[in-house]
C-alpha cells in the first residue's frame, strides 16, 4: 500500500510541475501516473548503476555530477512514455528539482 500512495504522491508532483513550469507538458493525469511509475523505476534500477558507473566524477564535482544524472532519468522517462515531453536540460533539471521537492512536501504532510 506504501508504494502505491508514493507513486500517486510523484504523480500529483509531476502533474503540477508540468502545469507551472514551461517546456515541460504531461497530456493527462493517466500520463503523469505512468510518468511516475517509470520515474520510481528507473530511480530504483538505473539511477544506482549510473551513480557507480560515475563515482569518481562525483566526487571530483563534489556530487554535482548527481545533477546531470537526473536529467538523463528524466530523459529516459520522455523517451519511454508517450504524452510525456521536456524541451530542454534546463526544463529537464528544475522539472527534477520542482518533483524532489512537491515529493518531500507531500511526504512530510502525510
Amino acid at each position: 500500500m506504501g508504494i502505491l500512495v508514493r507513486i500517486i504522491i510523484i504523480a500529483v508532483a509531476a502533474y503540477l510541475a508540468a502545469r507551472f513550469l514551461p517546456g515541460v507538458t504531461i497530456s493527462d493525469a493517466k500520463t503523469a501516473i505512468l510518468v511516475a511509475l517509470v520515474l520510481a523505476l528507473l530511480n530504483a534500477f538505473v539511477k544506482p548503476i549510473l551513480i557507480a558507473l560515475t563515482l569518481p566524477v562525483t566526487i571530483l564535482t563534489l556530487g554535482l555530477f548527481l545533477l546531470i544524472i537526473n536529467i538523463l532519468i528524466i530523459y529516459l522517462a520522455e523517451y519511454i512514455v508517450p504524452g510525456f515531453k521536456v524541451d530542454g536540460w534546463l526544463s529537464a533539471l528544475l522539472f527534477s528539482l520542482i518533483v524532489s521537492l512537491i515529493t518531500y512536501l507531500l511526504d512530510a504532510i502525510l
